[in-house]
C-alpha cells in the first residue's frame, strides 16, 4: 500500500492519517476470533486493569499467535511507514489494547516516543504506530484523541506516572495539554472495525475510560527504522523487542490464506524475555 503525495503532506501537517474500513470484515473476523483465547491466558504478556480481570494490553502476540504473526507482516500496515522513513523496519512493540466495555480505563495524555526515549534509549523519533480497530469505535467507547500538529514540537516534558493505571507511562501535565489544545484542537477518529490509523510517535494522544457497553479493542504495531533501534534493554523483551531483523511483508491476502510465519514463543515466554538486561 502506497501513500499519495497529498496523504504524505497531510501526515506531515497533522501527524496522523485515518483510513476508514481499510480491512474487510472477513479479515477482521479472523483476528477477533483469536482475541478471546489470547486474553484468557495467564501469560505475563497480558496486563490487566487495576482491580479487574479485564485485559488492558496484550503484548507480543505476533510471537505466539498465528493470525497476529501474519498481521505483523501485512503490507497495508508496514509499507506506508517504510515509504515515509525510506528504511527497513523492525517491530519495536506489538499490542492488542483491550478497552473493554465498562472496565476499560484511561490512557493519560502522552507521546509514545517520550516513553521509548526515556525507557528504551531509542535515538530519534523515527518510529510510528499503526492501529487497526477490531471493534467499531464511537464517541462513547473511549476513542483515541489526538492533538493535531503536536508532533512538530518534539519531545515534551513528561513525568513518570506509575500509579494512575496498571501500566506506567510518561505523561504530560494538564497545563501543557491546555496550551496544546488551544493551538491544535482535538481530533478523535471514529469508524467501523477494520479502520486503520497511522500516527507519529511524537503526536500527543490519550483516551478516556470506556463506560459504554461496547468493547473498543485495537491492535497497535509500533514500527521503528532498523538503524534507529533501541540502545537500552531495561524493559522486558515482550514489551520492548530486541530483535532488530527487518520485517518481510507477506502478500496482501495474508489474513485469509495460509502462509508460513515463525512463532518462537508459542510454547511460552522465554525466561530471558521476562526482565530487563544490560545493554
Amino acid at each position: 500500500m502506497k501513500l499519495t503525495q497529498q496523504q504524505i503532506e497531510e501526515f506531515e501537517r497533522v501527524g496522523f492519517l485515518f483510513f476508514p474500513s481499510l480491512f474487510s470484515q472477513p479479515e477482521i473476523d479472523v483476528l477477533n476470533a483469536e482475541v478471546p483465547r489470547l486474553y484468557a491466558q495467564h501469560r505475563p504478556e497480558n496486563v490487566r486493569e487495576l482491580g479487574s480481570e479485564a485485559v488492558r494490553t496484550n503484548f507480543a502476540a505476533h510471537l505466539y499467535s498465528y493470525p497476529f504473526a501474519k498481521l505483523a507482516r501485512h503490507p497495508r500496515m508496514v509499507e506506508p511507514v517504510m515509504q515515509i522513513y525510506g528504511d527497513e523496519l523492525y517491530m519495536h512493540q506489538f499490542k492488542i489494547n483491550g478497552k473493554m466495555a465498562f472496565d476499560g480505563d484511561v490512557w493519560q495524555w502522552h507521546q509514545d516516543y517520550g516513553t521509548w526515549k526515556n525507557d528504551d534509549l531509542m535515538p530519534e523519533p523515527r518510529a510510528m504506530n499503526v492501529a487497526i480497530f477490531l471493534d467499531d469505535v464511537n464517541e462513547f467507547n473511549g476513542p483515541l484523541m489526538f492533538i493535531p500538529g503536536s508532533h512538530k514540537l518534539g519531545v515534551l516534558d513528561a513525568q513518570h506516572d506509575t500509579s494512575t493505571t496498571s501500566y506506567p507511562l510518561w505523561t504530560i501535565n494538564h497545563d501543557t495539554i491546555e496550551k496544546l489544545v488551544e493551538r491544535g484542537g482535538i481530533a478523535a477518529p471514529k469508524g467501523p472495525a477494520g479502520s486503520m490509523i497511522l500516527f507519529h510517535s511524537c503526536l500527543v494522544h490519550a483516551s478516556s475510560s470506556n463506560l459504554s457497553p461496547w468493547n473498543r479493542v485495537a491492535v497497535y504495531l509500533s514500527l521503528c527504522a532498523v538503524d534507529n533501534h533501541i540502545r537500552r534493554f531495561k524493559r522486558p523483551e515482550y514489551i520492548a523487542h530486541r530483535d532488530f531483523a527487518p520485517l518481510q511483508c507477506l502478500p496482501d491476502d495474508c489474513l485469509l490464506k495460509d502462509y508460513d510465519v515463525p512463532l518462537p514463543w508459542k510454547d511460552g515466554t522465554p525466561v530471558e524475555a521476562l526482565s530487563g538486561m544490560a545493554a
